[in-house]
């Protein structure tokens, strides 16, 4: 055993897949503006959240609109694009991070919404920011296994309101240096949506088939970031250490059975700057196939990877061959290739 747990699948094939943009776009300068008199009683410099993760703005859900009503929307779009009957659709899988209470899941909210069917096994699949990646895995198995005929994977992120709660907390006079390096990487989150359709590769020969991956946990890490509907707190060092870690062992281990050394693209998790050159180096990847979108989206949690897959997917060609690689908080990864 070399520490991976692979898995290849035989007859399933994306659809479709796209992304909904929050529309109220938030600065870094903002942020910064609001919180400048903590950094200098801090002795900190404003900026870092450009300068060091590389995010010059997030956006933020209109007042009145919300995470869900971004995951209906993207869930919508996705089946239009697919071209499919709404009604075929066996299986609804939500896996937001972001929610506004414990039950019921937000998934039936989804499911009442896109009006489909009864049949339609529909739940949450929660795994931090590596959810999406995830839920196309599990839709993949049930396709391949013939208990559906599609699936519908949604993911709508909502950070206005912990944005809110830590700038205010970091503008007031008791904040410590200790309080805005901990709390840092919630200012770098974003929201948006994003869905994807999935179906039987044979039934859909213009589909782009879902070929396999590879997953790995690391577990002892699951403390270096943690979040409640109040506050998040990371020790980012330690994070970005212990992911370069979890991200080396993957790809050396699974280098026994893919060949992810000359992708064509390698749709990485976004979350900034930093994180993107360590993995390129750590890996060896050609930095010029990883598309960005966190300089302006900031870190859109589970969405980031289909986000940035549906951003991308005009200038993919038939037969590309791209790399989705997700991580959570926790710590897991799962690198899941497709065929263009």
């Amino acid at each position: 055993m070399n520490g991976n747990a692979t898995f290849r699948t035989t007859d399933t094939a994306v659809l479709s897949v796209v992304a909904v943009d929050a529309p109220v776009v938030k600065t870094s300068a903002e942020f910064d503006e609001i919180i400048g008199a903590s950094y200098a009683r801090n002795g900190l410099r404003p900026g870092m959240l450009a300068a060091l993760a590389g995010i010059r703005e997030r956006r933020w859900w209109a007042e009145g609109e919300d995470f869900v009503d971004g995951a209906i929307e993207a869930g919508r779009l996705a089946i239009e694009e697919a071209g499919i009957d709404p009604g075929r659709i066996g299986l609804l899988i939500n896996t937001s991070v972001s929610r506004s209470y414990l039950e019921p899941s937000i998934a039936v909210r989804v499911h009442a919404e896109l009006g489909l069917a009864p049949s339609c096994l529909n739940f949450d699949l929660t795994n931090a920011c590596l959810g999406f990646v995830n839920g196309m895995q599990l839709a993949a198995t049930m396709i391949d296994a013939g208990q559906i005929d599609y699936a519908l994977v949604v993911d709508g992120e909502g950070s206005r309101e912990p944005q809110q709660r830590t700038l205010a907390r970091l503008s007031s006079p008791e904040a410590t240096s200790h309080d805005i390096v901990s709390q840092f990487a919630t200012l770098t989150l974003g929201s948006g949506a994003a869905a994807m359709v999935l179906g039987r590769a044979s039934e859909h020969p213009d589909g782009h088939r879902v070929v396999g991956g590879a997953s790995r946990a690391a577990s002892e890490h699951h403390d270096l970031c943690v979040g409640d509907f109040e506050h998040m707190r990371t020790d980012t060092q330690g994070l970005l250490i212990a992911g370069m870690g979890l991200a080396a062992d993957l790809w050396k281990a699974a280098a026994a059975d893919f060949d992810w050394s000359d992708m064509d693209r390698y749709i990485v998790h976004q979350v900034s700057k930093v994180h993107t050159g360590r993995t390129a180096e750590a890996l060896g990847l050609d930095k010029s196939r990883i598309p960005l979108t966190f300089p302006t989206f900031g870190n859109v949690g589970p969405a980031a990877v289909a986000i940035t897959l549906a951003k991308e997917a005009p200038s993919l060609e038939r037969g590309d061959r791209v790399l989705l690689m997700g991580i959570g908080s926790g710590l897991n990864m799962t690198c899941l290739e497709l065929i263009w």
